[in-house]
């Protein structure tokens, strides 16, 4: 084995983990989006607080934290999830959705 070859193992092995770390970081973040939404979603529909909360961590990644708040006519679903990684890879990945309140559609007319 050359020196060279000591040298360009290591780096190509610590380049491929990084790659795949990245790739698990952004599919983690993609589903908390998908659980946001979905929650956002269900409470959109009036479904109880507990079965929107369900909905929501069952899409999100292993670990995250559900919140679900109400602002006016908007439900807020935010759903924050801890990726896995030493130090400064240790991220925290966040989404937030909104959607209408179904009972707040079709009021009173022109």
């Amino acid at each position: 084995m050359t020196a060279e070859a000591a040298v360009v193992i290591p780096v190509l092995v610590a380049f491929v983990l990084a790659l795949l770390w990245a790739l698990l970081a952004a599919a983690d973040q993609i589903r908390c989006v998908d659980a946001a939404r979905a929650g956002a979603r269900a409470a959109a529909r009036s479904e109880p607080e507990t079965a929107v909360l369900d909905t929501a961590r069952d899409a999100a990644p292993q670990g995250a934290r559900v919140e679900l708040g109400r602002e006016g006519d908007m439900w807020r679903v935010r759903v924050e999830a801890p990726t896995r990684g030493p130090g400064v890879l240790a991220l925290t990945l966040s989404a937030e959705a909104a959607a209408l309140a179904e009972d707040t559609v079709g009021g009173a007319g022109p």
